[in-house]
């Protein structure tokens, strides 16, 4: 294992956040705090600058996180060789995703997929697509499944199926008569959506930004953490929403929900994000490979 304060520092540095940098590593924030002070009385200077609320590198701060850029790569290709010339395949992957893919697409896919590979080991990360974006970028998983669109040149971004979001609306609503809804149509309605930073929300808020008129502003009556309990609060009444098509089928089937198309149609991308530089294990390539297979055979 790389050292520690090196790898809590790339974080803090790479996120000038302190906080933001505790959640990434799965950490509270006087642990993250601790581990840099550790680092600067070892290189007795300071790393960072705090003040007024911000965090900024120093001088000796910007040069010893370019240091350690190269070092956790070296020592993650390190790894990886040693791993592949000792045969070891047992070593554990980190998986992440988003919440809609972990909830709906990820248990099918990883179930079969350990039913051909039980030899590799799987651990799975669920967050928001930009909290697991964040920490494909710092090295904290092998490999992500995410619905956002992900803009780091840093990072390889290959699509694995295209996925359509539809409205959903309690039956007997007015919208369920239509055949499919406008933009405008929806500012009519109390609203339901994802959180800050969910992929959902995002190309929602994307859509809305291209064909709501500009006097025209959504009525947002509630914000939820996941697809389900969106699915609860529109069955309740409370609201209509936008969500995947693939996550409503239960709900369609019992005639708790009904799905109208939105016009012009919406879909997005469901997406394989990993490191451009970094050391793929054998066993990373061959879940990638079964990923790409499983989408395949799914869109078809």
């Amino acid at each position: 294992m790389a050292d520690k304060r090196l790898q809590v520092f790339h974080t803090v540095a790479k996120m000038l956040s302190f906080t933001r940098a505790a959640e990434v590593l799965h950490m509270t924030q006087p642990a993250v705090t601790f581990q840099i002070r550790q680092l600067e009385e070892q290189f007795n200077t300071r790393l960072f600058d705090r003040t007024h609320n911000r965090v900024m590198l120093t001088t000796a701060g910007e040069r010893v996180y370019q240091y350690a850029q190269r070092i956790l790569e070296l020592y993650d290709e390190l790894e990886g060789c040693v791993k592949e010339m000792t045969g070891e395949e047992g070593a554990v992957l980190t998986i992440g995703a988003s919440t809609t893919v972990a909830e709906y697409m990820l248990p099918v896919l990883l179930g079969k997929f350990k039913l051909t590979h039980p030899e590799i080991g799987l651990s799975l990360k669920v967050s928001n697509s930009e909290s697991i974006v964040a920490m494909v970028a710092d090295n904290a998983i092998d490999l992500a499944i995410v619905e956002a669109t992900v803009q780091n040149r840093h990072l390889l971004v290959e699509i694995c199926r295209h996925d359509q979001l539809v409205v959903i609306a309690p039956p007997g609503h007015d919208l369920c008569k239509q055949p499919s809804v406008t933009a405008d149509q929806l500012a009519r309605y109390p609203f339901i959506c994802r959180e800050e930073g969910s992929g959902t929300r995002g190309v929602v808020e994307a859509y809305l930004e291209e064909y709501l008129a500009a006097n025209q502003c959504l009525n947002v009556c509630l914000e939820l953490g996941s697809p389900e309990t969106i699915k609860g609060a529109v069955e309740a009444s409370l609201g209509i929403s936008i969500l995947s098509e693939a996550t409503i089928s239960k709900e369609l089937a019992l005639g708790s929900l009904c799905a109208v198309p939105l016009n012009p149609p919406l879909t997005r991308p469901f997406s394989f994000v990993r490191q451009r530089q970094k050391f793929r294990h054998a066993a990373t390539e061959k879940l990638l490979e079964f990923a790409r297979d499983y989408c395949r055979q799914e869109a078809s």
